[in-house]
């Protein structure tokens, strides 16, 4: 009697917890529907190479290896004790069953009690990275759920090991502590008490974890433990192609209510994945360049409130629907309307006023502060990506608000109407090759020619950046280049403009860009502008450009492989090497700046504490180039000072943009006069006898 008591009990919790199980997730499957379908593209080679990759080979997490082994051994030993669990729950209903692999039942045994001691030992390190080390990252969010998990794994983890040990008890058996080495050290402790005690021990443990791992379930999709659920297909479902390619807002939509994202509903499903994707990790926020310097924005907070507002917005929105339940919804929400869908009252619940996205979610100054350089994006395991959904809410306030800091207005009008950010005249764009015009030729006056060679706004007005433009110019001759400029007929590249959200003026820039370019029938641009050389490579073939796009280091690397440029003075500076985020975590190009400083005689090449992938940006981009930083410390000074820790020379820099922002740093630190600060293409032309 008692056996079938215990199995109506055991299948009446189990199903009520499956109900509520499936109940949430579909909540969660709902509320990610509400967002605006998109095209899918399937390149399945290519997804399933992410899934394998940073799913099932957490490749992103052991960027932080004690944290990468952690996971690796939570995430495998989850799906392996899986398989014990079916074993120990029969076990309470027929006395010592074993799954029945004969011989091989005790290596079975051996891999669940190592596999689980593991995972113990894996929550223990969690318990003291949170809790004792107190590391950084997992101080960004204080919150009872992690402790939940850290709870909730012990108990599954121990309990396991507990019933095994009490179950050894109960048969009276031996402790075999070659095949159940951690259970059999249970039993022995206890091998003074009776059979009959450890029976009752064996059945409180067999319960404790059974009840752990059914609450454990509901738990999950509620938690940052979602991301168990989630994650997996983020890795499938993400966007494919370049890395941080923005997407093309189509004007001519006569149905489109507003452009960019004004409304959580309004980003595209595979968006809003990305929000119960995210494990809280905070790795993201840990490497943001503005959230480290004291800015208001958290990569993570961002995701975690848009993921509550979609959770909140959703429930009011599908209140009508039996299969949400109230209880699917954040403890967080608005009591009204938790009020209104629990008592099924869906008029009440479409009445309540939800908060606004941009304003009451997310405020205006979190948008602002990102400098775009994706270094959240590449920390993240499960592939979230936070600043397309920064961009979108960006144009919405530009295009469709009309609101933006002053300095933004400012920069748009001055591309108006002179194609510059500083509003000087346009047709002084070629003046920067004054005395250099025998080998800076424009299109017209040389139709034959190789490679255009972009300048840029920077390289055009700036009056330092002029001075890597020629000391390029000067290379690419010596080299016997064949190459022209567009002089005043160049524009902005719209890198900029597209990323403070203008979309409709960076289209405009496009497409006269694209036609001239046919125009004179261009087929190789090489610029030392990598935000320029990032938009014309992997954006610019959306709207019709076909042209092999390279950057200036990449083509300075090949004429030194190919002879055509020979360094043979001796530089003798030690030089601390910065990565522009365009050119490294944008297109994964760290190679050939090194390359090129490697063959330079007398160069010592240093390395930043933050370097690569890694690297911190200096904080131009997103348009900040162009903004002032009011908050915290001005993220170019933190650069400067990680490279004044090397002890250089020179900072060395791809980025004319990079360069501003690094000089000015020197200055504000007063080692100008110690340090000087170099394009890569100064560096060699040091070098290189003319």
């Amino acid at each position: 009697m008692l056996v079938y008591l215990n199995a109506a009990a055991v299948l009446a919790v189990t199903g009520y917890a499956l109900y509520l199980f499936i109940q949430i997730v579909y909540s969660r499957y709902l509320f990610v529907k509400l967002g605006k379908k998109t095209e899918f593209e399937l390149n399945l080679k290519e997804r399933l190479n992410s899934v394998f990759v940073n799913g099932f080979g957490q490749r992103k997490l052991f960027k932080d290896k004690k944290s990468g082994l952690m996971h690796l051994i939570l995430f495998y030993g989850f799906f392996i004790i899986q398989i014990g669990l079916i074993e120990i729950i029969i076990k309470g209903f027929i006395k010592g069953y074993e799954f029945p692999l004969g011989t091989l039942h005790k290596y079975f045994s051996l891999m669940q009690e190592w596999t689980t001691f593991l995972m113990l030992c894996a929550v223990v390190f969690a318990f003291y990275r949170r809790y004792i080390e107190k590391l950084k990252r997992l101080q960004l969010r204080r919150d009872f759920k992690a402790a939940v998990v850290i709870i909730a794994l012990t108990t599954l983890t121990a309990s396991i090991l507990l019933t095994l040990g009490f179950e050894t008890v109960m048969l009276g058996h031996e402790p075999d502590f070659i095949y159940a080495p951690i259970s059999g050290a249970v039993a022995a402790v206890f091998s003074g008490i009776s059979t009959s005690t450890g029976t009752i021990l064996f059945y409180v443990f067999w319960w404790v974890h059974l009840l752990t791992v059914l609450s454990f379930m509901v738990f999950v999709p509620q938690s940052k433990q979602a991301h168990e659920l989630f994650a997996l297909f983020n890795l499938f479902f993400k966007k494919v192609g370049p890395v941080g390619k923005l997407s093309k807002i189509d004007f001519e939509d006569e149905e489109a209510e507003e452009f960019g994202v004004g409304k959580i509903e309004n980003f595209t499903q595979r968006q809003l994945i990305d929000l119960y994707a995210c494990a809280e990790c905070g790795r993201c926020t840990n490497m943001c360049p503005a959230s480290g310097t004291g800015k208001t924005l958290s990569p993570m907070e961002l995701i975690l409130k848009m993921r509550n507002h979609l959770t909140e917005k959703g429930a009011s929105i599908t209140s009508r629907s039996p299969w949400v339940p109230a209880f699917a919804f954040k403890a967080n929400s608005s009591p009204m309307a938790l009020q209104a869908t629990a008592g099924g009252n869906s008029e009440v619940a479409a009445s309540v006023e939800t908060p606004n996205l941009i304003g009451d979610i997310i405020t205006e100054e979190e948008l602002w502060a990102c400098t775009t350089c994706r270094n959240c994006e590449d920390q993240c395991p499960v592939m979230n990506e936070h600043v397309d959904k920064i961009i979108d809410m960006r144009r919405f306030l530009v295009m469709s608000q009309g609101e933006m800091p002053a300095e933004a207005s400012r920069y748009f009008n001055n591309i108006e109407r002179q194609g510059n950010p500083w509003g000087s005249n346009r047709n002084e764009r070629i003046k920067w090759r004054e005395g250099m015009e025998d080998i800076i030729k424009t299109v017209d006056e040389t139709p034959e020619f190789d490679v255009l060679f972009w300048v840029g706004s920077m390289g055009s007005y700036d009056i330092r950046s002029q001075k890597i433009a020629r000391s390029f110019a000067r290379l690419l001759h010596k080299a016997g280049v064949k190459f022209a400029i567009l002089g005043n007929e160049e524009m902005n590249s719209g890198d900029t403009v597209r990323r403070m959200g203008n979309e409709y003026l960076f289209q405009e820039l496009c497409t006269q860009n694209i036609e001239t370019f046919q125009k004179y029938g261009v087929r190789k641009i090489v610029t030392t502008d990598p935000h320029a050389f990032n938009t014309f490579k992997n954006e610019y073939p959306e709207f019709g450009l076909e042209a092999e796009v390279v950057h200036h280091t990449q083509l300075l690397a090949d004429l030194l492989k190919e002879g055509r440029l020979k360094p043979t003075k001796k530089v003798e500076e030690k030089v601390a090497y910065h990565d522009s985020c365009y050119i490294g975590r944008y297109n994964d190009i760290y190679g050939s700046p090194r390359e090129i400083l490697r063959a330079i005689p007398g160069i010592k090449l240093l390395e930043m504490e933050r370097n690569q992938e890694n690297a911190l940006c200096c904080g131009a981009g997103g348009g900040r180039m162009w903004m002032e930083e009011r908050e915290g410390t001005r993220v170019n000074i933190a650069r400067t000072e990680m490279a004044l820790q090397t002890n250089p020379t020179v900072i060395g820099s791809n980025c004319p943009y990079c360069l501003t922002m690094l000089t000015d740093g020197t200055k504000a630190k007063e080692v100008e006069e110690q340090v000087q600060t170099l394009d890569i293409a100064e560096i060699i032309e040091k070098s290189v006898e003319f």
